[in-house]
């Protein structure tokens, strides 16, 4: 009897422990992704609601700094540098932080993104931008806190904050025709000598098509502008291929190209890796 009442005790004390009770939470948390040109947006924040409360002006004072949420900080990233208010914010991740006037408000992005709410100790250094943005009374009723990224452009979109009966919205620029006019001069360019350098390496490396391997690590070397070294990284690269098509002539000529280039980098590795090599190609 005594066995049974303790097995009953140790399954009940398990059961207790590995319990988990569920509950809604008060304040849900959520995350927003929007894609605004070319440029990601991402906001993650947790949304009160009303709850038959009177929120501006009283839950949330007027002329006071605001987490703009609950919780922790309500963040936004942006993948790209943005523009507002005619002032460059740097791509990155932001705190969220406020100051609702009745006419007015404060709308700071906060370079330190890990606090509780607000900082305990406010330091101005880390604020990245403020921009002001005028509230407007909404027609209906928002009930939880909401943010979003609206008014979508090829080349803008607005930040807007509603809730209860306001609404502010607060504009930003996107580098789309920058972003853009970049990707296509580089494709139109044709591949670097970083990607030739990549497909050689990984014909190299797959006991791939070892000619066109030579023939794109060639095409990385011939890239090197003039006046500039070629890295000893291609050269090693390229002797190993000449090596393993038998090319050990030639193989060990730039074998020894890349140990003159290594050398003056001070690069102990390839100093070792290219005097390893030439003496095993030198034999007969």
């Amino acid at each position: 009897m005594r066995k049974i009442i303790f097995l009953l005790a140790t399954l009940i004390a398990n059961y207790v422990i590995h319990a988990q009770v569920k509950t809604p939470q008060p304040s849900p948390h959520t995350t927003v992704s929007q894609v605004v040109g070319l440029t990601d947006v991402t906001l993650d924040y947790s949304r009160p609601s009303v709850k038959g409360r009177t929120v501006f002006g009283d839950l949330v004072p007027f002329g006071k700094t605001w987490r703009t949420g609950a919780n922790a900080n309500t963040t936004i990233t942006f993948s790209d540098d943005v523009i507002i208010s005619g002032t460059t914010l740097k791509k990155g991740k932001y705190a969220l932080y406020t100051v609702p006037k009745a006419e007015i408000w404060d709308v700071i992005f906060y370079s330190e993104s890990d606090n509780w709410g607000n900082p305990e100790e406010w330091n101005e250094k880390s604020v990245a931008l403020r921009a002001t943005a005028t509230p407007v009374t909404l027609g209906n009723f928002v009930e939880t806190f909401t943010l979003s990224v609206s008014n979508l452009t090829n080349d803008s979109a607005t930040l807007d904050i509603a809730w209860e009966k306001t609404m502010v919205s607060l504009k930003f620029l996107v580098p789309t025709a920058k972003t853009a006019m970049a990707t296509i001069e580089k494709t139109l360019a044709g591949p670097s000598a970083g990607d030739y350098f990549s497909s050689a390496q990984y014909f190299f490396q797959s006991n791939g098509d070892l000619n066109k391997a030579l023939e794109y690590v060639n095409k990385a070397v011939s890239m090197v502008k003039p006046g500039e070294e070629v890295p000893y990284w291609q050269l090693r690269l390229k002797s190993l291929v000449q090596a393993k098509l038998g090319d050990k002539k030639g193989a060990i000529e730039t074998a020894k190209l890349s140990l003159a280039a290594a050398t003056a980098a001070k690069n102990d590795d390839y100093v070792k890796m290219n005097n390893d090599s030439i003496k095993e190609w030198s034999k007969k």
